[in-house]
């Protein structure tokens, strides 16, 4: 019950951020209605009211997904982003939105981005901005910032996320080994040849994101 309100919670602070994201991707990318996007660690949800953008949409994940009812473009599988089943530009575009800052540490990053550029011939990958003053998992501010041994400390009884999950150590742990935040330099590093444009807020004074984009 907990996680479900907490994803809730995500869920209507980010879908305003994530609704203007999409018309920056198809501003940027402009998906055409023939092309096949692969879409690595996402939802059909991510497409829906955009049927016109593609015509077969392939998301990969580490875990099965419940398909809708009627498929019909979405194309499911269950693979490893750092190690992807499929041939050198296999996809028009392949999109990537909060994912790669989840796949483990620097080099498993590197495993993952060379995968993107590896099997599309565009690309799209979003991810929180290590600098941004908020940690979007944790709701919090500053606290990213901090030395691990300081975030497994503080962030039951110091961070939105454990109050509201109230987690035990065990869960923390996972939590925080679970990300790692990049920065600019590592995504210029992580994606060369790609423009790495900032996402900003609050008037324009800082930057949320991270994404980087290679168009033709």
């Amino acid at each position: 019950m907990k996680q479900t309100l907490i994803h809730h919670i995500w869920r209507l602070i980010f879908k305003t951020f994530r609704k203007k994201r999409f018309a920056q991707f198809v501003d940027r990318i402009q998906p055409q209605p023939h092309e096949r996007i692969l879409d690595i660690g996402g939802y059909p949800a991510t497409w829906e009211g955009h049927e016109q953008i593609a015509a077969e949409i392939h998301i990969v994940n580490v875990h099965e997904i419940t398909p809708p009812a009627n498929p019909g473009r979405f194309r499911f599988q269950v693979a490893d982003g750092c190690a992807l089943p499929f041939a050198d530009q296999s996809f028009d575009i392949v999109f990537s939105n909060s994912v790669i800052e989840h796949v483990g540490d620097f080099e498993r990053q590197k495993a993952f981005a060379a995968e993107v550029i590896r099997t599309g011939r565009r690309l799209w990958v979003q991810t929180p901005a290590q600098e941004f003053w908020i940690e979007p998992h944790f709701m919090t501010p500053f606290i990213h910032w901090l030395p691990k041994s300081w975030q497994h400390r503080l962030t039951r009884n110091f961070s939105v996320w454990g109050w509201l999950t109230r987690p035990n150590a065990q869960q923390v742990a996972a939590f925080i080994g679970d990300i790692r935040l990049l920065t600019h330099a590592e995504m210029v590093q992580l994606f060369p040849g790609c423009e790495i444009f900032r996402e900003k807020v609050c008037f324009g004074l800082f930057t949320k994101s991270y994404i980087a984009v290679k168009t033709l």
